[in-house]
């Protein structure tokens, strides 16, 4: 029995008469109210500064008053009936069937997309996410509750989540992790429908490793997280959910066996049987071969026929064309871990072993997570155009009979949920002269219509986001300094630094080498005469995290921190530190040009500059990823010409050389020439040009109907469809 998606969420949402106090529980404990900006201005009009260091958690606000209290509060802030109505609003969405959605549902019917991805980056309050691979499976998630396609979602619940980033005096990155109070969670009790709390087990050779199952609602989207932190495990086991991307190999192929194979069971035990099984990412890769073992205990079939059934409903996306993105186990933890699963899959050892490996026969060769996604589905796919190349050549080994374009791989480029990361203020200008953009927001006819906006309307709505961002950057970085006992001056300082009238840049994405973080800064004395020219000044803004282990990409900060303490840059470049998706949102709602230059064709899509698009940023970028499909000249910058050198040095001299050259003679002279009126009129020009071309087309409502269209429906009705390239 499969219950209905929509109808099993609105039991929560009770039809008794409820006080404010209860109506905004109600909307707090479900995601949606995170992409309703007039809804999170309820929760801020309650109390800024506690909404502010609560970390914008409703839950968490909401605790700190009593019923008695919050009454007064309301009535002091006259909030009664925005409250009703963003709780009717929530009820009529989780009701409401959505435009056009009889063409997503109708061959999935009662069997949902069952959605499964390692971490979700759904809001900073609940911090179950890393980086871009996170917030594009929230944002995926998202948009298929907007778009009505059944899904539910699976993942692991992290009580310490990711690190959080501090930096020293030296510019060194700590890392420090901090206990979830899980009780400030919007998080059920996943119940089976006996109204038992479920527990799942997955065994090893050591014994089974226990998980309970919690519910987070995301608009009409149920995510399921499991959690290993139970009195039945053994102390490892119970830390395996805590931090996410921690510890060593042995706990990484512990946490994918509990996200797939205790997550395919968990999607049993609360009687949901997907129609569709996506992967994102190999972290999940395990699911394949629990749904072959159910299908053959359930259903008597072979390995094989099993195998095959299973593919047919198996879409897998990999992200990544860095090496060391791909998860490999040895041949002692696929042995020790997998074991018992596969003796009831009837396999040997090495014929459990052939299903990761490049070559199926090299006993020397590792497990690779990647390689069972790709063996064991039939619909795969990369992120963009060109990572499809990319990812084509990197696996064409895998198919030695086809030629490397013939290799069935596909491209579904990566898009950004627009409520989530459009700027309030850019969303009422919108509405104000676009009509049915919000219905309609993967039409370019309706995009198009910003050309029908005053330009001077326009720029003013940016510069009001630019001072909101300035407000910001100066508020962390006093705290920043404040924590660091830095000298009075220097945090009095702090107060005023970044001038609202200078064009300014962002960076902000995962320290990574291949990102080339410093690229910027390979001639210091060129780059001293841009910041400190009085007639057309520079700022810079960066932030980011680097993983733990990565000592390469934690001296990448320390370059931008030392830096900044350089007197011709204490004023024109900051870090701001432990990027999260408040910080991200800050930066690609407020700079006027968003930079980035990794090492072509490193990275894979790139997500951050599709969000800058939405708030009029203008993309600055290597032709990589989505940016190479997207450039046309007129919407944005091109850092070279989209062609490496054989060496590395090369290639980063030439990109450094055009990154200044475009800097110096495109970007900062058209952002200056003003008009009589003070108005850019060629950079608004470009910046409606970003809107028109790319805001529908980088969507995720657009990712999630391409998915649909090109790989849900023909996985779930048995209809091959070949993948775009």
């Amino acid at each position: 029995m499969n219950p209905d998606p929509q109808s099993s969420q609105l039991q929560d949402v009770s039809e008794k008469p409820l006080s404010a106090y209860e109506k905004l529980n109600v909307v707090a404990n479900n995601i949606w109210w995170s992409w309703h900006q007039d809804v999170v201005a309820i929760f801020q009009a309650i109390d800024p500064v506690l909404w502010r260091d609560l970390g914008h958690n409703p839950i968490a606000l909401l605790k700190q008053f009593t019923p008695e209290e919050f009454e007064e509060r309301v009535l002091e802030r006259v909030l009664h009936t925005r409250i009703d109505q963003a709780y009717r609003r929530l009820k009529n969405y989780m009701r409401a069937r959505p435009l056009n959605a009889q063409q997503y549902t109708g061959v999935l019917g009662s069997k949902p997309v069952a959605y499964f991805s390692l971490e979700f980056g759904l809001h900073e309050s609940v911090p179950i996410y890393s980086g871009g691979l996170g917030i594009l499976a929230g944002d995926h998630i998202k948009s298929a509750s907007g778009l009505g396609v059944p899904l539910v979602a699976v993942g692991l619940f992290y009580d310490q989540g990711y690190f959080r980033q501090v930096l020293d005096k030296e510019g060194w990155q700590h890392e420090e992790y901090i206990d979830t109070k899980v009780e400030h969670l919007p998080l059920e009790t996943a119940v089976d429908q006996n109204g038992n709390k479920i527990t799942v087990q997955v065994e090893t050779t050591n014994g089974p490793i226990y998980a309970r199952v919690r519910k987070l609602k995301v608009g009409r989207v149920d995510l399921y997280l499991l959690d290993t932190d139970l009195p039945e495990n053994s102390n490892e086991d119970r830390e395996l959910t805590s931090t996410l991307y921690g510890g060593d190999k042995r706990t990484r192929i512990r946490q994918e066996i509990v996200s797939g194979i205790g997550g395919v069971r968990a999607l049993r035990a609360l009687g949901i049987t997907p129609g569709v099984y996506h992967l994102n990412e190999g972290h999940n890769a395990f699911v394949t071969l629990e749904v072959i073992r159910e299908l053959m205990e359930d259903n008597g079939l072979t390995f094989e026929d099993a195998a095959r059934e299973v593919a047919q409903k198996t879409v897998f996306t990999t992200h990544t064309p860095v090496e060391a993105g791909h998860d490999y186990f040895s041949s002692e933890l696929i042995n020790e871990h997998l074991s018992p699963l596969r003796q009831k899959l009837g396999l040997t050892h090495e014929q459990l072993m052939a299903l990761g490996r490049k070559n199926s026969f090299d006993q020397n060769e590792d497990f690779c997570m990647t390689i069972l996604g790709m063996k064991l589905s039939h619909y795969a796919n990369a992120v963009s155009s060109l990572h499809g190349k990319v990812t084509r050549h990197m696996w064409r080994d895998l198919w030695p009979q086809r030629a490397e374009e013939d290799v069935p791989i596909g491209h579904i480029t990566n898009g950004v949920h627009v409520p989530s990361w459009m700027a309030w203020q850019m969303r009422v200008l919108f509405e104000r002269h676009i009509t049915g953009w919000t219905e309609e927001s993967i039409d370019p006819a309706v995009w198009a219509q910003v050309y029908n906006i005053d330009s001077g309307e326009l720029w003013e709505t940016h510069g009001a986001l630019k001072i909101l961002l300035i407000n910001f950057i100066r508020h962390r970085l006093e705290e920043q300094l404040t924590r660091l006992e830095a000298p009075a001056e220097e945090i009095a300082r702090a107060k005023t630094i970044f001038n609202p009238n200078a064009l300014t840049i962002g960076f902000g994405r995962r320290f990574a080498t291949y990102k080339r973080a410093t690229l910027l800064f390979q001639d210091l004395e060129w780059l001293a005469r841009i910041v400190s020219d009085p007639e057309r000044p520079v700022q810079f803004v960066f932030a980011g995290k680097a993983h733990p282990a990565d000592e390469p990409g934690k001296r990448l900060i320390r370059t931008i921190s030392e830096i900044r303490t350089d007197p011709r840059f204490t004023d024109k470049i900051v870090f701001l530190e432990n990027y999260d998706i408040n910080v991200a949102r800050h930066m690609v709602q407020g700079v006027d040009v968003w930079l980035n230059n990794p090492r072509r064709p490193l990275e894979a899509s790139g997500t951050s500059g599709q969000k800058a698009v939405l708030s009029g940023a203008l993309n600055f970028s290597i032709l990589d990823g989505w940016w190479a499909e997207a450039y046309d000249g007129t919407n944005g910058f091109s850092i070279g010409n989209g062609t490496n050198h054989i060496y590395d040095a090369i290639t980063d001299q030439r990109d450094q050389e055009s990154l200044m050259n475009v800097l110096e003679h495109q970007i900062i002279p058209m952002y200056y020439d003003r008009d009589k009126y003070g108005l850019p009129r060629t950079w608004v020009e470009y910046m409606k040009n970003s809107f028109a071309t790319l805001a529908w087309r980088f969507s995720a409502h657009r990712m999630v109907a391409d998915y649909v269209r090109l790989a849900y429906l023909p996985a779930a009705g048995g209809i091959s469809a070949k993948m775009p390239r």
